[in-house]
């Protein structure tokens, strides 16, 4: 049974963004060379340069972006949970926001999908967004019960987007064209989250619930590794160097490392209870986690 090996060495360091309460949640590589990430509660996308320069832009209060990606003209795109929009920020600070059809739904994850549109989860609404790079927007059912809470989402290899079902405890899947399919998990209470697209062409994804990291085969075969720490509450995943996953373990305030035959590897955060949340690779070779606590930390092996 593989296991999280806790306390490895690397060389962390933390950049100062926000302060705790604007709430550093999700985090993408920008084209530009930067990180994005936004500040949840102050209503803000941040630019992080990995020397340490800091630029903020605003969105508005009651807007709370929550998932940020780069999208495929060269933009960032996120979701506005609470205002039920979807937001899009060209690098020099152009701002367009895209309303949703109807209240309520609360956009969460987004991704850019296989056919040059963004894809995109509404978390309360329960059901999957496209929107093209132009505004045009559909929804589509996930066909997983009542309150299947989609979280996060991820573009296969097989041309399809796949996606966490937390409340149903199941991975979803989506085609261009709007089909969708659901593969239970084996783990009761698994409450997946974060989700990714993994050099061995499979999707790999993390269960908060369980304290498990997950494996699904785009034929629809799960694989679930436990972590040594069940509490740690993984949060978010993402691609790495070297053909690795990396995650965030915001209950116990370590960033995982995954490879595709399941060896995991913990590392420990410099600040305590720094709650990290979001993760992604940088333009660097390093990897990089947004820290609630107000700080993006830049996480380089030893």
């Amino acid at each position: 049974m593989p296991d999280t090996a806790p306390g490895q060495a690397a060389e962390i360091t933390e950049i100062p963004v926000a302060g705790p309460e604007d709430g550093p949640y999700g985090i993408t590589a920008g084209p530009d060379g930067a990180l994005w990430v936004t500040l949840v509660h102050s209503g803000e996308i941040a630019r992080v340069e990995p020397a340490g320069t800091v630029e903020r832009y605003a969105m508005g209060p009651g807007t709370r972006p929550s998932v940020i990606t780069a999208g495929p003209d060269g933009a960032l795109w996120f979701t506005l949970n609470e205002s039920d929009a979807i937001g899009r920020l060209r690098p020099g600070g152009d701002l367009a926001v895209f309303a949703l059809p109807g209240s309520g739904g609360g956009p969460f994850g987004i991704t850019a999908g296989p056919d040059g549109a963004l894809w995109f989860t509404l978390l309360t609404g329960g059901r999957i967004g496209r929107i093209t790079v132009d505004g045009d927007i559909t929804e589509f059912p996930p066909a997983a019960g009542d309150a299947p809470m989609p979280s996060m989402i991820a573009a296969g290899a097989d041309g399809a987007l796949w996606f966490t079902l937390n409340q149903a405890n199941a991975i979803g899947r989506i085609t261009p064209e709007g089909a969708t399919s659901v593969h239970p998990l084996p783990t009761e209470g698994a409450a997946p989250v974060g989700i990714t697209a993994g050099a061995d062409g499979a999707l790999w994804f993390v269960e908060i619930g369980a304290g498990q990291v997950g494996r699904i085969t785009v034929d629809g075969e799960v694989t679930e590794f436990p972590l040594a720490d069940r509490a740690a509450r993984p949060h978010a995943i993402a691609a790495g160097p070297g053909g690795a996953c990396w995650f965030t373990e915001w209950g116990a305030n370590r960033v995982g490392r995954i490879t595709p035959d399941g060896t995991m590897t913990g590392y420990a955060l410099p600040s305590p209870a720094s709650e990290p949340h979001g993760i992604a690779a940088g333009p660097d070779g390093a990897v990089y986690a947004a820290l609630e606590t107000g700080a993006v930390a830049r996480l380089l092996p030893a």
